[in-house]
């Protein structure tokens, strides 16, 4: 059985990566690049459709055509409770991801993703290391984020 320190351990590193992916959605709702970029680690990616950032380019994410397009119209980044799973100092989370816009009545979901989110933990606490979202249009390549 595991000490109550060990448990305890495993509950905040839980709470803390939750509070990880939970920050995502907001920040990129406010336009804030800087924050979403403090969520990853140095070194560390972020896949979408046929485009993949670097560390040093994910602050720019909130400058796209289509972000702003999204934050102009009015926008919400929602993330589903994700499945996590944390081996050391290594976590692996899977989830949905719905961008709202609303461009008229009603709002309308504009993209439905599947995501993996891959964490490490760093001196500063959990990161991102690498983050992978597809759209789900029926494909078997974005189902296979879920079977990861």
């Amino acid at each position: 059985m595991k000490s109550i320190e060990e448990r305890l351990q495993a509950l905040e590193d839980r709470a803390e990566i939750l509070d990880l992916i939970a920050s995502y959605g907001p920040f990129a709702d406010s336009g804030n690049g800087q924050a979403i970029e403090r969520l990853w680690a140095e070194g560390g990616t972020y896949s979408f459709d046929t485009i993949t950032l670097q560390y040093e380019d994910l602050a720019g994410l909130v400058e796209f055509d289509t972000h702003k397009d999204f934050m102009a119209a009015g926008c919400a980044h929602v993330g589903t409770a994700p499945s996590l799973r944390i081996d050391g100092d290594a976590a692996v989370a899977t989830n949905h991801s719905l961008v709202f816009a609303r461009r008229g009545e009603p709002w309308t979901a504009e993209r439905v993703s599947a995501n993996r989110w891959e964490f490490v933990r760093t001196a500063e606490g959990w990161k991102v290391s690498k983050r992978e979202n597809r759209l789900l249009t029926g494909s078997e390549w974005a189902r296979q984020l879920f079977s990861n």
